[in-house]
């Protein structure tokens, strides 16, 4: 079975989205080494979204750049789940499959799609649900080096919670790109 990643690029000063899912901002990252979107993309089969940032994507359709207007710069095919308590709205979208389910329920249907392929989390507040029920195997994060001041904070939780990572691997490729890879702490092997 493959992995449930939460992958994403931020900015140094911890958003992965600006203020109204704003993605032009992904222009300022460090360009990847040839091939790495494509092996990226290679190893997911699932991906999962939420309704706000596919909203903000159909809304910013004319905005967005070939990197920002579909998921790995248009290098990746297979089935995204977007989850959403009005799924009949995204009926007559044909890329999308949506979902009115727990993101426990969600996970464990990508599962019997993905087999050895990965799961990716896309959003920030499923990713978070998904810690609650400790379904993330592995944090895959990408730095740009801009600073937002505003917009979807990586990891939001009022009050606060603490998740302990632990780094599994630096990517030497693209080492201006801050590419790293962790796993949650004490988990083992993912």
């Amino acid at each position: 079975m493959g992995k449930v990643a939460w992958g994403f690029t931020c900015s140094i000063d911890g958003f992965i989205a600006g203020p109204g899912h704003d993605m032009s901002w992904l222009s300022a990252a460090e360009p990847m080494t040839e091939g790495t979107t494509e092996d990226l993309a290679a190893k997911v089969a699932v991906i999962i979204s939420g309704r706000a940032g596919y909203d903000a994507a159909k809304a910013q359709v004319d905005d967005r750049d070939e990197m920002t207007s579909e998921a790995y710069g248009g290098a990746w095919s297979g089935t995204e789940f977007v989850l959403t308590h009005r799924p009949e709205e995204l009926a007559g979208d044909p890329r999308v499959t949506a979902l009115d389910c727990s993101v426990v329920e969600a996970i464990d249907r990508a599962q019997q799609i993905a087999g050895e392929r990965d799961i990716q989390i896309i959003s920030a507040d499923i990713a978070r649900q998904a810690l609650e029920h400790d379904l993330i195997d592995e944090l895959q994060v990408f730095v740009a080096p801009v600073f937002l001041g505003d917009g979807v904070r990586i990891f939001d939780v009022p009050g606060g919670r603490r998740v302990d990572w632990e780094l599994v691997e630096i990517d030497e490729v693209n080492r201006r790109s801050f590419a790293r890879t962790y796993r949650p702490k004490g988990r083992g092997d993912a």
